[in-house]
């Protein structure tokens, strides 16, 4: 709440100073020059403001054998420079499933790079029965380097001493793999044991690595942190894995043609009570005060389950070992007391997609502090109606009758209303979230969201990371129940 406070507090500060103009100044914004006056804003031309918001947007269309999946649209709006969001889609090479994954990272982006890059191998090998495992062994003993995930984003090259050791640690992981009884599948389960084993990998590689500047590099990672929000879409069935405060909520239409949202996660934050006891239950009573203070873990730490922040899961002696000649002292979180506080273990959500799921709606809390869960849901609805209506018109089924050929012409009449500007989705709830209002997007709003220094920048907003997965009602109309 406090934080709420006071990002309203500095929107009015800057509302205010904004009006005052003085000496014009160049400044950058998103790799464009602009001219201002100082304390003012540069008025942005719509072009401009375009070129802005569609810099990382990205739009995938899958092919029939993807079952559920028509579609994705991506996109990202850094507010720290740089960017400390991550996202990734990919499929799995060896089974059906396609893998959606956003991830916010904090105290730096090294941690949610590192998770947004290994975690699909580590829940694609999960998910493979032994037999494939073992020939995967194999190859990797040999030298080879098998490829468990077709990645459709571009991913950072990783330095090769990074790569080797994260290879290592993986291999160890596909051989506990292969020695265990896998006869039970569970799905749940199995991405529980995918996160904690990443998230235990990170802490040991810093632990253990016995090159000093090599080793350096891990500390950073496994000293800053990471939440995440991974779906795993399989023909009709949805998995989400959760850890922290991001979202996945679906866009159900329902019957009365009304867009609904159905929320698949909940945040892991000070506000849900079940986490906060959680975490009380798991300490002792003198540490009650303390445990949670200032609506933070250890008064510090605003999401309450994360990838890495070692500050909170190793002991004293640890930190003070390998920490503090690093950090300094200032480091060591305060009253602590009964190590671990925080853990990577994630809430696994499972929900059958029925023909009414449209689509899926996975961001960073940087879109969800600007805007609710009802108007994403609403702006993606009327978004995809808008679009519908500049394709040519295909008749779903060849047996319609004239009254569902009526709705479905009115349908398309109502969606030519929306001047749609973005073919992206993303872009277009990132659009709304920073300058809609109720009668529209302003331009002057969301050009002035658009070019607050960097310093500002970060009082206003968080960065913000969307997917949207659109699914095809088609092949769920017909998928057994």
């Amino acid at each position: 709440m406090a934080g709420k406070i006071l990002q309203t507090y500095y929107r009015y500060v800057i509302r205010n100073i904004s009006s005052v103009k003085l000496e014009p100044v160049l400044i950058i914004s998103h790799n464009t020059v602009f001219k201002r006056w100082k304390f003012g804003f540069p008025k942005l031309t719509p072009q401009q403001v375009n070129t802005i918001l569609k810099t990382y947007e990205k739009t995938e269309e899958i092919d029939h054998l993807a079952g559920a999946v028509k579609s994705f649209d991506t996109n990202q709006l850094p507010s720290n420079n740089p960017i400390e969001d991550r996202r990734c889609e990919g499929r799995c090479v060896d089974t059906t499933g396609l893998l959606f994954g956003v991830f916010d990272g904090h105290a730096g982006s090294a941690c949610a790079e590192i998770v947004s890059q290994r975690i699909f191998n580590y829940l694609a090998a999960s998910f493979i029965p032994r037999d494939l495992l073992i020939d995967y062994a194999k190859v990797f003993a040999e030298g080879g380097n098998p490829e468990l995930i077709k990645m459709y984003n571009k991913r950072v090259t990783l330095p090769s001493e990074l790569s080797t050791l994260y290879s290592k640690s993986f291999n160890r992981f596909v051989y506990e793999l292969m020695e265990d009884d896998n006869s039970n599948f569970d799905m749940a389960k199995t991405m529980e044991k995918a996160f904690l084993r990443l998230d235990k990998d990170i802490s040991d590689e810093a632990l253990l690595c016995e090159n000093p500047k090599l080793q350096s590099d891990l500390l950073s990672i496994a000293a800053s942190g990471s939440v995440a929000c991974v779906a795993h879409i399989d023909g009709p069935h949805l998995h989400i894995a959760n850890v922290g405060d991001c979202r996945a909520v679906l866009g159900v239409l329902d019957e009365n043609n009304e867009w609904m949202p159905n929320c698949l996660t909940t945040e892991h934050n000070y506000e849900n009570t079940k986490e906060v006891n959680r975490i009380l239950s798991e300490h002792p009573p003198n540490e009650r005060q303390s445990v949670i203070k200032h609506d933070r873990l250890l008064g510090q730490l605003e999401p309450l389950r994360a990838f890495g922040d070692c500050r909170y899961k190793w002991s004293l002696s640890l930190q003070k070992d390998h920490f503090v000649p690093l950090f300094g002292h200032q480091c060591l979180p305060p009253n602590y007391h009964t190590p671990p506080y925080l853990t990577a273990r994630p809430e696994v959500t499972y929900h059958r997609l029925m023909p009414r799921d449209r689509f899926l709606v996975m961001a960073t809390d940087g879109l969800w502090d600007q805007i609710s869960v009802h108007k994403v849901i609403h702006l993606v609805g009327e978004y995809m109606r808008g679009r519908q209506t500049l394709d040519l018109l295909q008749l779903p089924n060849k047996n319609m009758k004239l009254r569902e050929v009526k709705e479905l012409l009115e349908q398309r009449r109502e969606g030519l209303k929306s001047k749609l500007v973005d073919a992206n989705a993303a872009t277009h709830l990132i659009r709304n979230a920073l300058g809609g209002t109720e009668y529209g997007v302003e331009h002057s709003m969301l050009s002035q969201m658009l070019c607050y220094s960097d310093d500002v920048v970060r009082l206003i907003r968080d960065d913000i990371t969307i997917t949207v997965v659109f699914f095809d009602s088609e092949y769920l109309r017909h998928c057994p129940v």
